[in-house]
């Protein structure tokens, strides 16, 4: 019987600017299987995530580090296909970090065995995996939204801002999304609740802004930095806060763009904080619970956006960083 073939997309070189599918290459090799203590599991769901983009040009803030030739890191679901490590049985569904290839061995560190019953498997990579917590935790925790208050998410329809965004609501918070389409500002407020949802591709965000939160802002969920960060910051309430999440604008800079001028922030006697997901990991069952509850009760929603293939990959990471 011919060996299993592995499909790996691989690391290929250093992106210059915005990711191009010529920074990633593939091959295929013959399956390994597990030794003692191990299991071989098949990737089923990869998850792709705009942070890869800070692994692929090394940054401090993550362990990870990619060579050229390297496969490419991620989080899949998975099926364990053989297994030599008694803690997980053949069938069982799993996340692990398989990275982008089609079959990888585990020794069971860090991987979460999954309940295809309690929901999709697919959501464990997004809404009830780490972009949910990483929504989640910045919501709650961070941002701490009151009834009454108004809270501004970017990326506001994504897995991570649609998230925050409807923790926020559920707290009582008025929540206005910013987001880059009117497709995707229709979806923010009639599927996810929010009160107002600005187009920072049409108009004076500021104004937009202004315009959307006339009593100001009293805290704000950043996916994105730069030009929306400083926009934001001329609408602040006194006393606001600011979570700082992500920096989908600077990512794919090879050097540091110049900070924002900081006096909105004296003036508003405002509070930044930073979050990094892993700081929250213990509160990954809290989060499941308390979002998967929310999903079956119908006061949460999410969407998948699923290409098909392991092939289709560098260009579905490629659009998701345009």
């Amino acid at each position: 019987m011919p060996a299993m073939k592995n499909q790996r997309i691989l690391f290929a070189r250093k992106p210059q600017g915005l990711p191009v599918v010529e920074d990633f290459s593939n091959d295929e090799v013959d399956v390994v299987g597990p030794a003692d203590g191990q299991f071989l599991s098949r990737t089923i769901f990869l998850s792709l995530d705009p942070y890869y983009r800070n692994v692929m040009k090394n940054s401090p803030i993550y362990s990870e580090r990619l060579a050229p030739g390297d496969v490419m890191v991620g989080e899949t679901v998975a099926q364990v296909i053989e297994s030599r490590q008694p803690d997980f049985r053949v069938g069982e569904y799993v996340t692990v970090r398989n990275g982008w290839q089609t079959y990888a061995v585990s020794d069971g560190k860090g991987v979460t065995k999954l309940d295809p019953a309690a929901a999709p498997i697919s959501t464990a990579l997004g809404v009830l995996g780490m972009p949910g917590l990483t929504g989640y935790a910045g919501t709650r925790f961070l941002a701490e939204p009151k009834t009454g208050e108004t809270f501004v998410v970017s990326a506001a329809t994504g897995p991570v801002g649609s998230t925050a965004g409807q923790v926020a609501r559920i707290a009582g918070a008025r929540v206005v999304g910013i987001a880059g389409s009117s497709e995707k500002c229709a979806y923010a407020v009639n599927k996810l609740g929010y009160a107002a949802c600005v187009n920072y591709k049409r108009g004076d965000l500021v104004t937009e802004l202004k315009r959307a939160c006339p009593n100001g802002i009293d805290a704000y969920f950043d996916n994105v930095a730069g030009d929306t960060l400083v926009a934001v910051m001329q609408n602040l309430a006194r006393n606001s806060r600011i979570v700082l999440c992500g920096m989908i604008e600077a990512y794919s800079m090879d050097s540091p763009p110049a900070g924002p001028f900081l006096g909105p922030i004296f003036a508003a006697r405002a509070t930044i904080r930073a979050l990094i997901v892993y700081d929250y990991l213990d509160r990954m069952g809290e989060m499941r619970n308390s979002v998967g509850g929310w999903i079956r009760d119908g006061k949460f929603h999410y969407q998948e956006d699923i290409a098909e293939g392991l092939a289709t990959a560098p260009e579905a990471f490629c659009r998701l960083m345009r």
